[in-house]
């Protein structure tokens, strides 16, 4: 993918279609977002990003569905400090884009460093492919439980 344009907004849109056309029977979530599990002082799944319905950012996405092997069908995927760490290695170059925000590499990374710091926490990739789809995991619910307007059916 070296011959591919990180530095525009056009190039990482078509690294993301091009990465998107490998990926067998590819979705694109509507809502997607890596989840630390609690700490023990909190029973809550924290979301330090969620790309919520209507969002535009569609390549981290498809980075980590690749990372994971999925399709972006709903579902809560257990991911290793290992994949976390390849998703982010992946995601790293469109950093050559400076006209748009890069949050879910800062989330990424945050994750990373919490699974570093305190082995005994867990990550999860949750992804929803379609709000009316059933509620995969408790994570699942408590992203969608973030979402203005939407009452996750559970």
């Amino acid at each position: 993918m070296t011959d591919l344009d990180w530095s525009t907004p056009a190039g990482l849109a078509a690294i993301k279609d091009h990465l998107a056309a490998r990926i067998e029977g590819w979705r694109a979530p509507v809502a997607y977002a890596v989840a630390l599990s609690p700490a023990s002082s909190s029973p809550e799944w924290v979301f330090p990003h969620v790309n919520a319905p209507g969002g535009t950012h569609g390549l981290p996405a498809v980075v980590l569905a690749t990372v994971l092997r999925h399709d972006g069908s709903t579902a809560t995927v257990p991911l290793s400090r290992p994949e976390l760490a390849a998703a982010v290695e992946s995601l790293e170059p469109a950093e050559a884009c400076t006209t748009v925000d890069h949050p879910n590499l800062a989330a990424w990374r945050q994750v990373l460093a919490e699974l570093e710091g305190n082995p005994a926490r867990e990550a999860v990739a949750v992804f929803v492919a379609d709000l009316e789809d059933p509620v995969a995991s408790e994570a699942d619910g408590s992203m969608r439980a973030t979402f203005e307007g939407h009452e996750p059916v559970l």
